[in-house]
C-alpha cells in the first residue's frame, strides 16, 4: 500500500469504487495494446495552514499470485473473496480509514505480507495514542493560554481605567466644562442608526421627533481601511488548531497582544511623567569622609546635583573629592534623606565586651610591679623572690626590658611579678607597667636613699592610683639606714607605718634573703584588702607586656591576661598586629594550654611584631580581627603622614626664615620592642631648632639587605641594640660604605648620637678686640686709592683682620683692613704707640680725626 506524503490520520479521505473482478487481457481500444493497472488509486483533498488545500493521489496496489498449470503455463490464482471483505466499509464523514481499511483482498496475501501488514495496524494504533495524547495537551495549552489572555485582558482594562482616572484628575475646570456643554448639545447631532438592510440608512433630525418626518437615503460604501483589510486577511486563514477544534477566522497573536499592551504601558508613562515624581526617602549612610559620587550614589541622585548643591553652600568640588561627615550631612538634608553616621572606628566598639556580672567573678592572684633607681636592687630582688637568676644575663646589670613572671609561694598562693627597667631612659616603659599592675613594690636602697628615679617611679604610681609597698634594700651592708629612706619618703608624701601612716615598709636583703617572707605577706595583706577579681569564663583581654622576633619562631610576644582565659587557637587582636595563638608558654618555657587572669605568658603566632603596652583582645573571626587591623593602620599611616606634612610646611618656612635645618637619618634595629620605644624616644629629645635626629626607620629583628638599602638610599646609619647583621647586609653594607654601629647599653647610644648631633651644629663667632688706631693724616695714592697715617693708641692691629670705622663714636663702616704699611713695607702687625698707613677694602670715605677700631671673629665649637 503507497501513501500520499503529508497525509495524517485525522484528514478526510475519499476513494474510488473498485473493481472485484480483473478484466482479461485485452485491446481497450481500436488499435492500442495495453496492460490492465495492478494498482488501484483513489483521490484525497488535504488541507493545509492559511486556507491552502490540494488533491492527494492514494494508490493501493494488489498482490498477484502466479503458479505453473497442468500444460506447464504459468497462469493467476484468482481466490474467492469473503463477504465481509466485499462488504463496502462504512466511511464516517470527518475521519480518515485506517489504513488497511483501502485493503479488500486478503486471500492473495502471503504470510510475511499478512504479518507486514499487522506491523503497519500496529504501527497506526500507535500513531492514533500519540496523536490523541498530542491533541489532549494540546488542548491543556490552549486553556493555560486562553486563562493568561484573560488575566492580560483583565489586567488592561485595570490599566485603561487607570489611565481614564489620571485624565480626569489632570482635566482643568475649563476642559471639564467644555466637556459637559457638549454633552448638553449631543441630541442636535445627526444620530445614525443600523438597519438590518447594509444599502440603507435612516437619517433622523429633531424635526423627525416633532413632525415624524423620516427620509431613507442609502447608506454610503464604508471606506476600506488597512486594518479592515488586515481583518479581513486574517479571516482567511485557518489554522490546524482552528480546524480541529471547529473554530474558524484567525485569532489575534501574541506578539500583536503583546505590542498593544507596550503601547498601552507608554501611554500611562507619558501620562505619569506629567505628574511630580514622588518623592522616596532614603536612609544614607555617611562615614566619616565620602566622595561627592559616592555621596549621590547613595542617595540615587546625580552628580552634578550634588556639586551643584555644594557649591551654592560656597564648597568647591568636583565628583572625585572627598568632603567631610559634617557637609555632608548638610547635603544629605537639604535633599530631604535622613542620615546615619557612622565611623571608621566603630569596629572597635565590640572589641572590649560588657562588663562582667558579680556573681561571675573569682579571686585572681595580685600583679606586682617592681620600681625604683637604677642599681638598686630591683632584679635581684625578684631573683630571690621566684628563686632564678635574670640579672646576670643582662648587659651591664641593668634591665633592659619588661619581665613578667608568676611565683608560687609556700601556702599554695600566687604573686605576678613585673620588673620594669629603672633608668631614666626607660620611662615610657615604667609608666606603662604601672598603667597594668594592682600593687607597686618601691625598692629603694638603705646605704644611698631617695634618688632621681625613685620620685619618678612614685609620680607614676600616683597617676595610675596604685597602693605603694616600700621594699627597703640592701640592709645587710653596715652603711644602711632605714630610718634615714622613711625621713627621705616623707618629702614625697609617703608616709609609713611607723610615722603614723598608711604605707607599708619591709626591711629586706635580696643578696642574703632577708625579710622576703614579711614582703610577700605584705603583698598578700594589700591585695586581700583590694579584693582583686576577675571573669575566667569569658574571652581573653589583657595587654601586649614585651613583644619581640625570634629566629625560627617569628613574633614573638609577652602578654598579661587581665580577665578571661587565653587558650591555644584564639584568634586575637594585639594593637595593630593580629594573630591566632599557635602555643602558649609560661615564663618558665613549660608549653600550656590556657593563660588565667593575671597569668603572663608567651604567645606564639602573631603576624607582625605589635608594640609594649598595647591591648590583647580575643575575636570571633579572622575578617573582624582584620578589619580592626586594617583601621588602625590606616590611622597610623594618616597621622605619621600628617605630620610628616606639618614637618615639611615648617621646614619650609625655617629654611626661607633662618636656613635648611641639619638632620641626622638614623635606622635603630633591636632585639625587643620596648628597647625600640626607649632609644627613639631618648633621640628625638636631642634635637634643637638647628640639629634633630630623623628615624627613618625603628624595627625589631636583625639588620637584613633592606635597611641596608634604606641606609645608602638616605645617607642614614644604621643603630643595631642587642642584634647583628646577616651575612648578606654586612657585605652590602661593606660595598656600599654604610657603617653600623653596634651597642648593648643604651647610655653609650645617647652619648654618641649627642656628639654627633654636637658636631652638625655651626660653631658661635666670638668677636676678640684687638687694639684702636687714630688717623692723622689722608694720603692719595692712585694704586690703592685713599690711605690713612694712623697712630696705634691702644693694642695691636693686625693685617687681614676686621675693622670698624667711628667718626664721632658712631660706626660708619664695618669692613676687611685691605693693606698695613710701616715705612713703604707691608707688615702684618703694628703695636701701640706706632705709626702706620692703612687703607680699607672698597671704601675711601676716611677723614682726618676717624677712629679706627680692629677686632678678629673666632668660632667656638658648640655642644647640645
Amino acid at each position: 500500500m503507497g501513501q500520499a506524503p503529508g497525509m495524517d490520520a485525522g484528514q478526510n479521505m475519499t476513494t474510488s469504487d473498485e473493481k472485484d473482478t480483473k478484466a482479461p487481457l485485452k485491446l481497450s481500444r481500436p488499435g492500442k495494446l495495453e496492460l490492465k493497472k495492478t494498482v488501484q488509486s483513489g483521490q484525497v483533498r488535504q488541507s493545509f495552514s492559511h486556507g491552502r488545500s490540494k488533491q492527494v493521489t492514494v494508490e493501493v496496489k494488489r498482490s498477484r499470485t502466479f503458479e505453473r498449470g497442468a500444460s506447464g503455463r504459468m497462469k493467476e490464482v484468482v481466490l474467492p473473496l469473503s463477504v465481509e471483505e466485499t462488504a463496502p466499509a462504512p466511511v464516517t464523514a470527518g475521519v480518515a480509514e485506517p489504513v488497511g481499511a483501502l485493503v479488500t483482498d486478503k486471500s492473495n496475501l502471503s504470510a510475511e505480507e499478512r504479518a507486514s501488514r499487522m506491523r503497519a495496524l500496529e504501527t497506526a494504533k500507535e500513531e492514533d495514542a500519540k496523536r490523541r495524547i498530542r491533541e489532549a495537551e494540546e488542548a491543556e495549552i490552549r486553556e493555560r493560554e486562553a486563562q493568561r489572555l484573560a488575566e492580560e485582558e483583565a489586567r488592561r482594562k485595570a490599566e485603561e481605567e487607570a489611565v481614564a482616572e489620571l485624565e480626569a484628575a489632570n482635566r482643568s475646570p475649563a476642559e471639564v466644562a467644555a466637556a459637559a456643554a457638549v454633552e448638553v448639545e449631543a441630541p442636535a447631532m445627526p444620530v445614525e442608526v443600523p438597519l438590518a438592510t447594509p444599502a440603507i440608512r435612516e437619517e433622523t433630525t429633531p424635526e423627525d421627533f416633532g413632525g415624524r418626518v423620516k427620509r431613507k437615503t442609502p447608506a454610503p460604501k464604508p471606506a476600506t481601511t488597512r486594518k479592515d483589510a488586515d481583518r479581513r486577511r486574517r479571516s482567511g486563514k485557518l489554522t490546524i488548531s482552528q480546524a480541529l477544534e471547529g473554530r474558524e477566522g484567525r485569532e489575534r497573536s501574541l506578539a500583536s497582544a503583546k505590542r498593544r499592551r507596550e503601547k498601552q504601558l507608554r501611554a500611562l508613562q507619558g501620562q505619569q511623567q506629567h505628574q511630580p515624581p514622588l518623592k522616596v526617602v532614603r536612609e544614607v549612610v555617611v562615614p566619616e569622609t565620602i566622595t561627592v559620587q559616592e555621596l549621590a550614589n547613595r542617595m540615587a541622585t546625580r552628580g552634578v546635583d550634588v556639586v551643584k548643591s555644594l557649591m551654592q553652600m560656597g564648597v568647591m568640588v568636583t565628583n572625585n573629592q572627598s568632603i567631610d561627615a559634617d557637609t555632608a550631612e548638610l547635603v544629605v538634608q537639604e535633599f530631604g534623606h535622613r542620615i546615619k553616621r557612622v565611623a571608621a572606628s566603630d569596629v572597635e566598639l565590640s572589641l572590649r565586651g560588657p562588663d562582667d556580672a558579680p556573681e561571675d567573678l573569682q579571686s585572681r592572684p595580685p600583679v606586682v610591679t617592681i620600681m625604683g633607681h637604677v642599681d638598686h636592687g630591683k632584679t635581684s630582688l625578684l631573683d630571690a623572690l621566684r628563686e632564678t637568676d635574670v640579672a646576670s644575663g643582662e648587659a651591664g646589670g641593668i634591665t633592659q626590658h619588661i619581665g613578667a613572671y608568676q611565683v608560687r609561694l609556700g601556702g599554695g598562693e600566687k604573686i605576678t611579678f613585673i620588673d620594669t627597667p629603672g633608668h631614666a631612659a626607660f620611662t615610657e616603659m615604667r609608666a606603662r607597667g604601672a598603667n597594668v599592675t594592682d600593687l607597686v613594690v618601691l625598692v629603694v636602697a638603705g646605704d644611698d636613699g631617695i634618688k632621681e628615679q625613685t620620685v619618678e617611679a612614685i609620680n607614676h604610681a600616683k597617676s595610675a592610683a596604685v597602693p605603694i609597698i616600700v621594699a627597703i634594700n640592701k640592709m645587710d651592708r653596715p652603711e644602711a639606714n632605714a630610718d634615714r629612706v622613711k625621713q627621705e619618703l616623707l618629702q614625697q608624701e609617703l608616709v609609713v607605718e611607723d610615722l603614723g601612716g598608711d604605707i607599708l615598709a619591709v626591711e629586706v636583703s635580696a643578696k642574703e634573703k632577708q625579710g622576703l617572707d614579711k614582703l610577700e605577706e605584705a603583698i598578700l595583706l594589700q591585695a586581700e584588702l583590694l579584693e582583686l577579681k576577675a571573669n575566667p569564663d569569658r574571652p581573653a583581654e589583657g595587654v601586649v607586656v614585651e613583644a619581640k622576633l625570634e629566629r625560627g619562631r617569628g613574633s614573638v610576644a609577652t602578654v598579661l591576661v587581665q580577665r578571661g582565659t587565653l587558650r591555644v587557637g584564639d584568634i586575637f587582636v594585639a594593637g595593630s598586629e593580629w594573630g591566632r595563638v599557635r602555643a602558649l608558654y609560661s615564663e618558665r618555657g613549660e608549653s600550656i594550654d590556657e593563660a588565667l587572669p593575671a597569668m603572663p605568658a608567651e604567645i606564639l603566632g602573631l603576624n607582625g611584631t605589635p608594640l609594649a603596652g598595647d591591648d590583647l583582645a580575643v575575636v570571633e573571626s579572622e575578617a573582624k580581627a582584620r578589619d580592626i587591623t586594617d583601621f588602625r593602620h590606616n590611622s597610623k599611616r594618616e597621622t605619621v603622614f600628617a605630620g610628616a606634612a606639618r614637618g615639611s610646611l615648617e621646614q619650609m618656612f625655617t629654611r626661607i626664615k633662618e636656613g635648611v635645618a641639619s638632620e641626622l637619618s638614623i635606622i635603630i634595629k633591636s632585639d625587643v620592642q620596648g628597647s625600640v620605644e626607649a632609644i627613639s624616644t631618648n633621640l628625638e629629645k636631642l634635637g634643637t631648632d638647628e640639629v634633630k635626629v630623623r628615624i627613618l626607620h625603628a624595627g625589631v629583628g636583625a639588620i637584613n639587605e633592606s635597611d641596608i638599602t634604606l641606609a645608602r638610599a638616605t645617607d642614614a646609619t644604621i643603630i643595631a641594640f642587642n642584634v647583628r647583621a646577616n651575612p648578606q647586609a654586612r657585605e652590602q653594607a661593606r660595598q656600599d660604605k654604610i657603617e653600623i654601629r653596634y651597642y648593648s647599653i643604651i647610655y653609650d647610644v645617647v652619648d654618641e648620637i649627642k656628639a654627633a648631633l654636637s658636631g652638625m651644629l655651626s660653631p658661635t663667632r666670638k668677636e676678640n678686640f684687638l687694639g684702636y688706631a687714630e688717623i692723622r693724616e689722608v694720603f692719595a695714592n692712585s694704586k690703592v686709592g685713599k690711605v690713612a697715617g694712623c697712630m696705634i693708641t691702644e693694642g695691636i692691629v693686625k693685617r687681614g683682620a676686621k675693622v670698624r670705622l667711628l667718626r664721632d663714636s658712631v660706626v660708619i663702616h664695618d669692613g676687611t683692613l685691605k693693606t698695613l704699611r710701616r715705612f713703604k713695607d707691608e707688615v702684618r702687625e703694628v703695636r701701640d704707640g706706632y705709626e702706620c698707613g692703612m687703607a680699607f677694602e672698597n671704601y675711601t670715605d676716611i677723614k682726618v680725626g676717624d677712629q679706627i677700631e680692629c677686632y678678629e671673629v673666632e668660632e667656638v665649637a658648640r655642644q647640645l
